[in-house]
């Protein structure tokens, strides 16, 4: 099993595409999912070293997936990304560190291939 796995999710699918081929060229093992559901489904098969939350979904918003990551044990490194309103990703952020997440990190879109790279240790 490869040490470096990303869990996306994100309801616009080409853009968790877009993170899955960088993160691929970066040598993680990835797996993008377009709602909260799939996600869940295949988070514990998974074993996510890293997971991308998008903030807003029509089905099940970011703040809920976090808190059931959070429920699941998850402790590993979090990125949390909107195109919406910044402070979405800050107040997330805040709740991730104060349940215990050291390695939480926000990206609004759109951003650049460069700070993507970056986040992802490239």
């Amino acid at each position: 099993m490869n040490d470096k796995r990303l869990l996306i999710v994100d309801d616009e699918p080409a853009f968790g595409e877009f993170v899955r081929e960088v993160a691929l060229a970066l040598g993680y093992e990835v797996l993008a999912t377009t709602n909260g559901k799939a996600f869940q489904e295949c988070y514990a098969e998974f074993h996510p070293t890293t997971v991308m939350l998008d903030m807003v979904m029509p089905d099940m918003d970011g703040n809920e997936l976090l808190l059931w990551l959070l429920q699941q044990g998850y402790a590993a490194d979090l990125i949390i990304t909107t195109g919406y309103n910044p402070d979405y990703a800050s107040e997330a952020k805040l709740l991730a560190e104060f349940n215990g997440l050291n390695t939480v990190t926000t990206l609004v879109k759109p951003f650049s291939l460069a700070k993507l790279r970056a986040v992802l240790g490239g």
